[in-house]
């Protein structure tokens, strides 16, 4: 299994990103996808979440109505579109592919939000 995210950087507050998570070695439709972030001296925490058939995208109360979660199955590949990036923003930005009772891990991709 290979998830892989791309996206991250060094953005201004207001400012906006997009991320990718690129998944080989697993049926992607059948798949529950996620983004957590973690961020300096924290703990992990998700983000957002987009099921694998049907229902509508779950997000973090701290960054609903600005981040977006979407999903291609054809490409294999979530993304993250995150708008009006916020200094607490700034963390690890992880991609995660989950079914039942596991689950598995990309390696995160650094996102910093400063002047």
């Amino acid at each position: 299994v290979r998830i892989v995210e791309s996206g991250g950087g060094l953005v201004q507050p207001g400012g906006s990103l997009r991320l990718s998570c690129a998944v080989s070695g697993i049926t992607f439709s059948t798949y529950n996808m996620s983004w957590y972030r973690q961020g300096p001296g924290l703990e992990r925490e998700l983000v957002a979440v987009i099921i694998s058939v049907g229902g509508s995208p779950n997000y973090a109360d701290s960054v609903k109505g600005r981040f977006t979660i979407s999903r291609d199955n054809a490409k294999n590949t979530v993304y993250l579109q995150m708008n009006n990036l916020k200094p607490e923003d700034t963390g690890v930005y992880y991609c995660h592919a989950g079914r039942a009772n596991f689950g598995y891990w990309g390696q995160g991709t650094q996102v910093t939000v400063s002047s």
